[in-house]
């Protein structure tokens, strides 16, 4: 490691985006122990096996608002909390439906199970309870898989009072699926994204219903041979309007980006042909993200970094712009950065580093990117090395070096080194601590 003239420590609080999850989340499996259930739990638990016998064992969302295997809410708008139960029959032959949904309510303050229904699947991915469009009716929606997570599907049920029972209203193979405003007037829609993994192609479909019960149904292809979703997030469109941006998998070993809006004439591509949208190509990871904290998405494109046009493939680097849509639709660029996908940060070039500046990587001291001048072709002077440590020693080291520390998550630390000023240079582009602080981002 090259030792450098101690400079300040100087210590910035950095904003971190998290990604909420694609598809249906990740998986809860990993616990080593159901987790210990309540008065409440026991209480339901206890009549649920009066109805059912003992021989079962409680079924857990793995993504979502909902992840017990115990919800309880109003599901049938009476003002008093209904029960619903997720389990599986244990001992019984492949052939049978072993996933089960139990409903239990309230009987002279005691519960009692008044509905016990099949799923189809073997694992619940995902629930959501919530009004959809103008209706009045509360609806469970139930995502579910099969052993190997390869299958989804999902059912949405209301419950009947007078009839004591679970009714199935729409059932349907996806990929992904939400609850969101996604026109942001005041009422929910139902999302379902399906990829062409499914047997059709690549679509997008929201559902509302009526004041009578009944689904619409707004459906828009999307502009790929989409196999899998790599990130959906909403975000914010130039004219007011709110996005879905998809960040999808064709099968290629990159991604494309689709963003869908949904106003009075249906659900709505920004990218009306699939060659817009293929200008948003780029490698599997790099997903869509507010880069800058205004709270609207940008797209992220690489591009060859200036010096490496003669240089091998497997030896270029590569920078990123980050580009907003426009009030007309179109791809805007708001700023260039270096894009570290695999060390989930993003650093944003200072304006005045636009055209003037490229990456290299030191190898010889660990693999730091070096951001350094670039003109007529050549890599000039040393601006800024970003770096990481995976353990304290090195971290303290580092610090003693004059490195700055960004970010610290478990044993690994991220750092910074801004060589010392010199009035030798007036071309404007020595870095500066301000240009760090606002500069770096933190992916997850």
């Amino acid at each position: 490691m090259n030792i450098f003239r101690s400079l300040a420590l100087f210590t910035s609080a950095i904003s971190v985006s998290v990604f909420t999850g694609c598809a249906f989340g990740s998986s809860i499996d990993n616990l080593m122990a159901p987790p210990k259930l309540s008065v409440e739990q026991e209480q339901i638990y206890s009549a649920l096996t009066d109805s059912t016998g003992s021989s079962i064992s409680l079924k857990y969302p793995k993504s979502g608002k909902y992840l017990s295997a115990f919800i309880v809410e109003d599901i049938d708008n009476d003002g008093s909390n209904e029960a619903i139960v997720f389990y599986e029959r244990t001992g019984l032959t492949m052939e049978e439906d072993t996933l089960r949904i139990n409903v239990l309510d309230q009987d002279g303050g005691k519960w009692r199970s008044v509905s016990d229904d099949s799923i189809k699947g073997a694992e619940i991915e995902k629930v959501m309870i919530s009004k959809l469009g103008s209706n009045d009716r509360v609806n469970v929606i139930i995502g579910s898989s099969l052993i190997n997570r390869s299958e989804k599907n999902v059912t949405i049920y209301n419950y009947e009072t007078d009839r004591a029972m679970m009714s199935s209203n729409f059932s349907s193979s996806c990929s992904f699926i939400d609850v969101t405003d996604l026109d942001s007037d005041g009422q929910n829609e139902f999302l379902l994204l399906a990829s062409s993994a499914t047997g059709s192609a690549a679509a997008a479909t929201i559902f509302t219903l009526d004041k009578e019960g009944q689904y619409q149904r707004y459906t828009c292809n999307l502009s790929g041979s989409f196999t899998e979703f790599d990130s959906i997030k909403y975000g914010d469109i130039g004219g007011n309007r709110r996005g879905l941006y998809i960040d999808a998998a064709s099968g290629t070993g990159s991604i494309q980006t689709d963003v869908l809006y949904l106003d009075g004439t249906g659900l709505n591509k920004v990218f009306e042909t699939p060659e817009e949208s293929l200008k948003t190509v780029r490698p599997a990871g790099c997903s869509s993200f507010d880069v800058d904290g205004d709270g609207v998405l940008e797209i992220p494109v690489q591009y060859e970094a200036p010096g490496y046009k003669d240089a091998p493939e497997s030896e270029q680097l590569k920078l990123t712009s980050w580009n907003y849509i426009s009030r007309d639709d179109r791809l805007e660029k708001k700023c260039d950065s270096y894009y570290s996908v695999g060390d989930g940060y993003v650093f944003v070039f200072p304006e005045r580093w636009r055209d003037r500046v490229t990456v290299k990587r030191d190898i010889i001291n660990g693999g730091e990117i070096v951001f350094c001048t670039y003109s007529e072709g050549n890599m000039g002077r040393e601006l800024l090395r970003i770096c990481r440590a995976d353990d304290t020693a090195s971290r303290e080291n580092m610090l003693l070096s004059g490195y700055m520390l960004l970010r610290t998550r478990g044993e690994t630390s991220y750092l910074a080194y801004i060589p010392p000023y010199s009035e030798l240079y007036d071309d404007n582009l020595s870095a500066t601590a301000g240009d760090v602080a606002v500069g770096m981002t933190f992916t997850e």
